[in-house]
């Protein structure tokens, strides 16, 4: 036996194992907490994006439909074709913040991959330390 070895017995390595184990799993177990509170608060932020386009997109129909008639009714087409403009550009704003929240809602932006990797990782050094 040489000097740098550890001459620490078997019971307090395994009795400092578990201790760092049972450390190791509480803080992994903060992070998934945190990561989980992070993705619910964004798919929360996706679902109001998803209500903002819905309202828009009832909007755009009400403007777009109040064109048709304006248009249809004076067949100058004026104040209808200005209805009929601002219609399409609330409709293209319901579009994009529809599909901006789906995004945000989608099942993988819910997955806590960084906790995943790091619990990948700390099984790895488990492992090898041991060997």
């Amino acid at each position: 036996m040489t000097d740098n070895q550890d001459t620490r017995s078997l019971t307090t390595l395994v009795s400092d194992l578990a201790q760092q184990v049972t450390t190791l799993l509480q803080t992994e177990s903060r992070l998934l907490r945190a990561e989980m509170s992070e993705k619910v608060s964004k798919a929360g932020a996706g679902a109001v994006e998803v209500m903002g386009g819905a309202i828009c997109l009832l909007a755009a129909l009400m403007v777009l439909l109040q064109a048709l008639v304006i248009a249809l009714a004076s067949a100058g087409l004026g104040a209808g074709w200005s209805s009929l403009l601002v219609g399409v550009v609330v409709a293209v704003l319901g579009v994009i913040l529809l599909r901006s929240g789906k995004a945000s809602m989608a099942p993988s932006e819910l997955t806590p991959d960084r906790t995943q990797d790091q619990l990948k990782r700390d099984a790895r050094v488990i492992k090898e330390q041991i060997r």
